[in-house]
């Protein structure tokens, strides 16, 4: 009779910790620039959701308020355009590949015969591995890119970084296809 009452607390003891990481897999990842602006690192604001002495509750939101937000939300994550094309890389990799080159010439030549000008490079990548993984890879493949352009004469002061991760696919499908456009390197006029 006691192992079975002992079984049980342990039972409930695992319940409550598996629930406890389960609370915690939510938190999302900050987006690292290095561009130096104050307030360039930012995290993904929580939920409205909170848990109360076991319940969930909710708030809601007019509709007017609700769709400002869900506007704002949209023009957070949605892909700013370029008048350069991405630059892709190979799984798992941050070297610039062959294929990448002119690309990188044209970025490279628009900036040395615009000295004012400055470009924010977005690394980007699939949606495999772990976030904190997916991010340092993100941070690899934009760093990579601006060594590249400083080494086509550059000056590093007209380029900055950021790292998406996984945050924002290109293409949201799940198959090699999808991953390929995914890994990627961004480049946006400031």
């Amino acid at each position: 009779m006691k192992n079975m009452l002992v079984g049980k607390r342990v039972l409930v003891a695992l319940s409550v910790v598996l629930l406890a990481v389960a609370a915690g897999c939510g938190k999302k990842e900050m987006v690292k620039s290095t561009d130096g602006a104050p307030g360039a690192e930012m995290s993904t604001p929580s939920s409205a959701e909170t848990q109360a002495g076991g319940q969930i509750t909710s708030e809601t939101l007019g509709t007017q308020t609700a769709m400002t937000e869900a506007q704002a939300g949209v023009a957070a994550t949605m892909e700013k355009p370029s008048e350069f094309q991405d630059i892709h890389f190979d799984f798992d990799q941050s070297f610039i590949r062959e294929d990448a080159r002119p690309t990188l010439r044209t970025v490279a030549d628009y900036l040395k015969a615009n000295p004012a000008a400055s470009i924010l490079i977005e690394g980007h990548c699939d949606e495999r591995g772990t976030a904190e993984y997916n991010i340092a890879l993100g941070e690899r493949r934009a760093e990579s890119t601006k060594s590249y352009l400083v080494s086509l004469g550059v000056k590093a002061g007209a380029l900055s970084t950021v790292s998406f991760g996984e945050e924002k696919p290109l293409d949201p499908g799940h198959d090699e296809a999808a991953w390929a456009k995914n890994r990627r390197a961004h480049f946006v006029r400031k």
